[in-house]
Parts: structure tokens; sequence; C-alpha cells
């Protein structure tokens, strides 16, 4: 199923995308920029599983 590929996108989110953001001198909202960054990892993979769970055919209700 191709809808199942968005599961990866939070996993390389996260993994490779700390390398990049691991700075403290920006400031974004009143936080350093990499807490920051792993907030919005948090709501990035929320929507992605959010998505993954509607489209998903294994989950139909009256089964």
């Amino acid at each position: 199923m191709a809808i199942r590929w968005l599961t990866l996108v939070p996993l390389l989110f996260i993994f490779v995308g700390v390398a990049f953001a691991n700075h403290a001198t920006p400031i974004v909202l009143g936080m350093p920029f990499l807490f920051f960054y792993m907030v919005l990892c948090i709501v990035v993979t929320s929507v992605c599983m959010a998505i993954v769970y509607k489209f998903d055919p294994t989950n139909k209700e009256g089964k």
C-alpha cells in the first residue's frame, strides 16, 4: 500500500533531521531550535499517523 510509506517520514524527520537541527542559537517561539524541532517532530508524526489511519483499508468499520 502506497500510503504506508508515509510512516517513514517521521522516522527520517527525527533521525536525519536532528543532525542538521542541532543548534541552540536561533530561538523559535521562545525555545532553542533543537527543542522546537523535536516538538515539530511530534506534531508531524501525529499528522502522518492520522493520515495513515484514515486511509488504511483494514481499518473499516462494520467488519
